[in-house]
């Protein structure tokens, strides 16, 4: 396990505009109705900003009343996930989901309280080689509370939340394959050995698109869909691994907040690069731990 985390995102250049085609599901994709729904992804929850992940309790209440004041219905994302795969029909209008990475700890001090006043669902990317392992994270027993509560879905985030890039240019073909094994399969069976429920969505460590390789062991292993930090709102249009999520910091308020609902990607989670003599955007950086 690492305690550790390498700082996200810095090989993504192109994140918005890498074409589907390259990385397609293997599975031919079900006729879907038409739906526009914002994923807003958090990860961190406390007082005050400590880092640049970290989301205040004030500012996510003011996240939440928008939401309620301005005609949103947070849905869960297996309701939107089940349209997309063919198995129910559109959501409401105005649907938003909210999930958060990683398990940090501040999930269930202070995002939980939050959750339960506004009564809105939530799905949490979990890398069990944390939970109840790091100073961090939330321990099993928080999880299986906060899931019997009936809001919180729990799903994978691989199994220690690897760059998996980087260990492919470390590791032998035979030795990336047992360890991208081990990310997947790990991952799923500890998370429904512990919590029970099926585990079938996966968030890529770093909101890192994958390549066909993982995305072809990740179906093998029983992922139907995986999560990026492409930013849009999720739709039909989108191919199953490779679906976009907004990135939610501290600075999303007013405006900001009401230009990621409406579908906006530009804002705060994309800083500006220059490769080349070319300028991109990029994802910001993440502090090296969760």
């Amino acid at each position: 396990m690492k305690a550790v985390r390498t700082v996200i995102i810095g090989i993504v250049l192109f994140v918005s505009f890498i074409p589907l085609s390259a990385v397609s599901a293997t599975v031919p994709a079900p006729a879907r109705p038409g739906f526009q729904v914002p994923i807003l992804l958090y990860h961190r929850f406390g007082p005050a900003v400590t880092d640049s992940m970290t989301v205040t309790d004030k500012v996510f209440e003011s996240q939440l009343s928008y939401l309620r004041a301005n005609g949103y219905r947070v849905i869960p994302l297996r309701r939107v996930v089940d349209c997309y795969l063919g198995k129910a029909p559109a959501p409401p209008p105005n649907s938003v989901v909210i999930v958060v990475d990683d398990g940090h700890r501040s999930v269930y001090i202070h995002m939980q309280r939050l959750v339960r006043k506004y009564n809105v669902p939530v799905t949490l990317f979990i890398y069990p080689s944390a939970i109840s392992n790091s100073s961090y994270a939330m321990s099993w027993q928080q999880l299986r509370e906060l899931k019997k509560g009936g809001l919180f879905d729990i799903q994978s985030h691989t199994y220690w939340h690897p760059n998996f890039g980087k260990e492919k240019k470390k590791l032998r073909p035979e030795e990336y394959e047992r360890f991208v094994d081990v990310q997947f399969r790990k991952s799923k069976g500890k998370l429904e050995k512990e919590l029970g429920g099926p585990v079938d969505m996966l968030a890529w460590p770093f909101g890192l698109p994958p390549d066909r390789y993982l995305v072809e062991k990740a179906e093998r292993y029983g992922y139907k869909v995986g999560f990026t930090i492409v930013r849009h709102s999720f739709s039909p249009a989108d191919t199953p691994m490779l679906l976009p999520r907004f990135l939610v910091v501290n600075a999303d308020q007013g405006k900001r907040f009401a230009r990621i609902l409406e579908g906006n990607h530009e804002g705060s989670g994309y800083v500006q690069a220059t490769s080349g003599g070319k300028r991109y955007r990029k994802p910001m950086e993440r502090s090296s731990k969760i």
